[in-house]
């Protein structure tokens, strides 16, 4: 038996819950997956988990194995990586969750200039507009909008992300008679609304008002919008707004070459809108990791010099 495979697979079984998860991961079988643990609880002569058909359950003796084992695989990756002399020599995997439009529109072109430099590397790139996981899902790490809990997360703040009223011109030139443009949040109302149910404001949009608002400046107004259509993913808003099919209150990096191009404009501009932080994180256990460190200050430092990706 190889202990130190079985042991980084024992620890990966914990932190997703699942065998049949490792074995995908893996490409392995869940079988082959079950034999490696349990032949490692042969060999440590104790039982580390209580298996039943729907969940997995850490024994005392495998809740103590376990803290241990996850720092030593750690350790011992990271131990491996010190030998290889540069960064130029990084190589392995490393696993990264991100949105849906943030991925394909602003990760991937980063992605691919990371690998161009460091082509031992290989990445994992998993896409998702909903909540992961980190440790669960293996992810070494993450891009995270929006404020962050008091997870234990290790943060790095890479920029902020605007949320603005933005139509297609297709939907503009076809507004019927006598509705105009919103000036005003309570014009809306009128207005056909693409509701992204991904936030937690759902189809409750907020407006701060600017100095050319009808109102005193800095007055908030919340308005329930309606519309045919609702979205939990983000490329399916972008791909509404741009079909002319309404308007999205949406970040702005989601249309950046459309905003520049003046395809989409931007709608209401005496009210302003939230704004929320963009952090890469990761697990406390990844920190010290080479790999993740080059990844992020690569992202870190590709979109901070280049700023007006997130602003308007």
């Amino acid at each position: 038996m190889d202990k130190l495979s079985a042991m980084q697979t024992f620890v990966r079984v914990v932190e997703s819950g699942s065998f049949s998860a490792v074995a995908d991961e893996l490409r392995a079988t869940q079988s082959a997956i079950s034999k490696q643990v349990a032949a490692l609880e042969r060999e440590l002569g104790t039982k580390l988990l209580v298996r039943t058909t729907r969940s997995l359950a850490l024994t005392e003796e495998g809740k103590r194995y376990f803290e241990q084992a996850r720092r030593l695989v750690a350790e011992i990756a990271e131990a491996e990586s010190a030998l290889i002399k540069g960064e130029e020599q990084l190589r392995g995997w490393i696993r990264i969750a991100a949105s849906v439009g943030f991925g394909r529109l602003k990760l991937m072109p980063l992605v691919k200039s990371f690998l161009l430099a460091h082509p031992d590397v290989k990445i994992d790139l998993r896409l998702h507009d909903g909540f992961i996981d980190l440790v669960e899902q293996g992810v070494d790490v993450s891009v995270r909008i929006g404020d962050l809990p008091d997870s234990g997360l290790i943060a790095r703040r890479i920029g902020t992300s605007h949320r603005m009223l933005l139509a297609h011109h297709d939907y503009l030139l076809s507004l019927p008679e006598g509705v105009r443009l919103p000036v005003n949040p309570e014009d809306l109302y009128k207005h056909e609304c693409i509701v992204y149910i991904g936030s937690s404001s759902s189809n409750l949009w907020t407006f701060t008002a600017g100095i050319g608002a009808s109102v005193a400046k800095g007055t908030n107004k919340s308005i329930r919008v309606e519309g045919h259509i609702q979205t939990n993913s983000s490329e399916v808003q972008r791909s509404a707004v741009l079909s002319g099919m309404g308007i999205g209150f949406a970040p702005t990096w989601l249309f950046d070459a459309e905003l520049a191009s003046g395809e989409v404009v931007r709608l209401m501009p005496d009210w302003e809108s939230p704004q929320s932080p963009i952090h890469l994180v990761s697990p406390p256990e990844r920190k010290h990791s080479a790999k993740v460190r080059a990844f992020v200050e690569h992202v870190s430092s590709a979109l901070s010099s280049n700023s007006q990706t997130f602003k308007p």
